[in-house]
């Protein structure tokens, strides 16, 4: 039997959760015949090898690979795993992540029904662990992967596009742009360049390509609260800003300053958000709303990272 839809998980340190997106794919109700899943080690120094080994061995009925890939960085991990897969459909799903009942289903459905398609994006949906966070907002959930575009399948509108932690694309597309810039690594190290999502899709839709987001195309993404310092905070945000500059110094220095105007603006909106928040008796709320729009501008206004 084809295979109609290839799942590439790319890891690094998640051993406690790894097992349960695995297992979230295994219990997903189609043939496992019409599907395959392969996890690309990103340098892990935990036991997420020997986990994932050991998983596999004991379940033979499932289509399941390992890989170790070496160069870090969340595109080149990506980029490993479409080279190894073999399915119509290439999904991305993070290593915290749990796959919703019927989400195979639904995404393979989903393109039979839209041959227009050239990617999807689905929900995400957080798990906080123990519980959201008091000063959490819909302004700032985004740097946790909360996702929800739309309450009906439509396609990305205004510049909008999938997260890459539930991401779906025909083989053929992927492979037509060349897949992910390893210029925008992701995370690497300490240091996160982020924007291979937006780069990416921005790609597809350059050639013609059209997006669609489903929304019951649903992963729960696991967000452990005590992780969710002013440094991570700062490294995600920042993350942010130091991709789109790389991405607008390839386009010019009027694209540069052009970019470096529109955060200057979301940052004296952030004051206005903030100030909503306090009026409406959540203080808690306030300051991290400009706080993460301080944060990307510092990322943007860094000398710029390339990956060597």
């Amino acid at each position: 039997m084809e295979i109609a839809i290839s799942v590439v998980i790319c890891s690094y340190n998640r051993e406690a959760y790894i097992i349960e997106a695995i297992d979230s794919l295994y219990k997903q109700d189609i043939d496992k015949k019409c599907y395959e899943v392969i996890v690309v080690d990103n340098n892990s120094k935990d036991n997420t090898a020997a986990k994932v080994a050991e998983y596999i061995q004991s379940h033979p009925d499932m289509q399941i690979s390992y890989y170790l890939e070496t160069r870090q960085g969340a595109s080149y991990a990506r980029n490993t795993g479409a080279e190894k897969s073999h399915g119509k459909l290439i999904c991305c799903m993070d290593d915290d992540a749990v796959a919703m009942p019927g989400y195979l289903q639904n995404i393979i459905t989903f393109f039979d029904q839209h041959p227009d398609a050239t990617g999807l994006g689905g929900r995400i949906i957080p798990r906080y662990i123990p519980s959201e966070p008091k000063w959490m907002s819909h302004y700032v959930s985004s740097l946790v992967g909360n996702f929800d575009y739309s309450p009906e399948a439509k396609p990305f509108e205004n510049g909008r596009y999938p997260l890459e932690s539930n991401m779906i694309v025909r083989r053929d597309d992927f492979f037509a742009v060349g897949g992910f810039n390893t210029s925008l690594p992701g995370v690497k190290g300490t240091l996160r360049v982020g924007g291979e999502g937006k780069e990416f899709f921005y790609k597809l839709i350059e050639r013609g390509g059209i997006i669609y987001y489903d929304p019951t195309v649903i992963v729960h993404h696991v967000v452990e609260v005590k992780k969710l310092t002013s440094e991570y905070m700062y490294r995600v945000a920042s993350g942010i800003g130091r991709g789109e500059k790389v991405r607008m110094t390839t386009k010019g220095s009027g694209a540069v300053h052009k970019k470096s105007l529109e955060y200057l603006f979301k940052l004296g909106a952030s004051f206005v958000i903030g100030g909503y928040y306090l009026l409406q008796g959540k203080p808690a709320k306030t300051w991290p709303v400009i706080q993460f729009r301080i944060d990307v501008l510092k990322g943007y206004w860094e000398p710029v990272h390339k990956d060597n």
